[in-house]
């Protein structure tokens, strides 16, 4: 092959190949999104689990490792990517929450041992119900997306209703039971001071 048909041919080496697709088709990356859902659907189930006590509160630093690592800064680098491709509900919304879990790994880790222990409690809540807002208003816009309309997710939000709407007809239940029967009727657990 002659030096001029070297420097003309493609850089992939196919004769249908053009110097730009071939280029464009390098710096294609995939969809970030399926990899910041599982980063933030591992974290939470984990959190969760000590939450819900189904484990042992011992085991929270291998929740707050995954929050650093997975839910973190792989949900970060995830919305990045969403925003480098011109998605920007998907980039605010994983970066978002990335900086979340990272922020939640750094309070848990280093600021709540500055806080009063009797205050602690104030602090967290006051720490989730700022990112609860936020989540309201990242909620309110997911309703332009096209994940809102699908039928999957219709039912899906079926069922978690249907879930929500057992557990106040059981509370409700066990509230009237208890007011006319002057005992706990159906258990709900301590629910707190009134």
């Amino acid at each position: 092959m002659a030096l001029t048909e070297q420097r003309l041919a493609p850089p992939t080496g196919h004769p249908a190949d053009t110097e730009a697709g071939a280029a464009a088709a390098s710096q294609q990356w995939g969809n970030s999104a399926p990899l910041a859902l599982a980063a933030f659907a591992l974290t939470t189930f984990l959190l969760s689990m000590v939450n819900a006590g189904f484990v042992a509160k011992g085991v929270e630093p291998v929740v707050f490792a995954v929050a650093f690592t997975f839910g973190g800064t792989t949900q970060l680098i995830a919305g990045i990517i969403q925003l480098r491709a011109g998605k920007t509900f998907g980039g605010v919304l994983f970066s978002s929450f990335g900086a979340f879990w990272l922020s939640f790994w750094a309070l848990a880790q280093f600021f709540l041992k500055d806080v009063p222990k009797a205050e602690v409690g104030h602090a967290v809540g006051l720490y989730l119900i700022a990112w609860g807002i936020f989540s309201a208003w990242m909620w309110l816009a997911s309703f332009r997306t096209n994940i809102a309309a699908s039928p999957g997710a219709v039912k899906v939000g079926g069922y978690l209703g249907l879930v929500v709407a057992g557990c106040a007809a059981y509370l409700s239940a066990a509230e009237v039971c208890e007011a006319s029967y002057g005992r706990e009727i159906l258990p709900v657990g301590p629910l707190g001071k009134d």
